[in-house]
């Protein structure tokens, strides 16, 4: 995965805008890929629940094998969709990837804080029953920003989107930081 210099140090740029409190004060203009990054911020909500699930079980972060189902199911779907499969499966591993550092970071949290650990575990299968609403819609979504993700506009846009969803959901840092991992493959220009 090759992911440009400008929209590494974009996407770098707003995620350290977004950690200083008060800077996002003032939502800009709606981005035509808000969609998107709304989309990315409540799959990674889902992160917290499958952290929660996995806590104090053998069932471990990583799971190649769960992750190849969902790269496989989403590159199938886009590609029924007309959408190009190879950029579904990119997103998704970003997708991914910024769940697992939720997932780390919580763990990490709960086992320096024992008494922030969840007390109740969330059905996994019920849990992934939203994930996969919501890796759906994301598909969807990709397969309708084709266009907005391929131009040189991207990069600002998708920054103007990510600011616009920190201003509505109003993450801590953690989820800050992964939200803009779970985006870095969206633009393709």
């Amino acid at each position: 995965m090759r992911i440009s210099t400008p929209l590494i140090c974009t996407l770098t740029a707003a995620g350290a805008l977004l950690a200083v409190p008060g800077t996002a004060a003032a939502a800009p203009t709606s981005s035509p890929l808000r969609p998107m990054a709304s989309l990315a911020a409540e799959r990674l909500a889902t992160a917290d629940l499958v952290a929660a699930a996995k806590w104090g079980t053998d069932s471990p972060i990583d799971d190649p094998a769960r992750e190849q189902q969902v790269l496989d199911s989403v590159a199938a779907q886009a590609e029924q969709l007309g959408a190009d499969p190879d950029d579904a499966r990119r997103v998704f591993r970003d997708q991914i990837a910024a769940n697992k550092i939720v997932q780390r970071g919580l763990f990490a949290r709960w086992t320096a804080h024992p008494e922030q650990a969840p007390t109740i575990r969330p059905d996994l299968n019920v849990v992934r029953q939203t994930i996969n609403r919501i890796n759906t819609d994301l598909v969807r979504t990709l397969a309708d920003t084709t266009a907005e993700r391929t131009t040189p506009a991207c990069g600002p846009e998708l920054v103007v989107a990510v600011v616009e969803v920190h201003h509505e959901k109003h993450p801590d840092l953690l989820h800050t930081g992964a939200l803009v991992r779970s985006v870095a493959s969206v633009c393709r220009a």
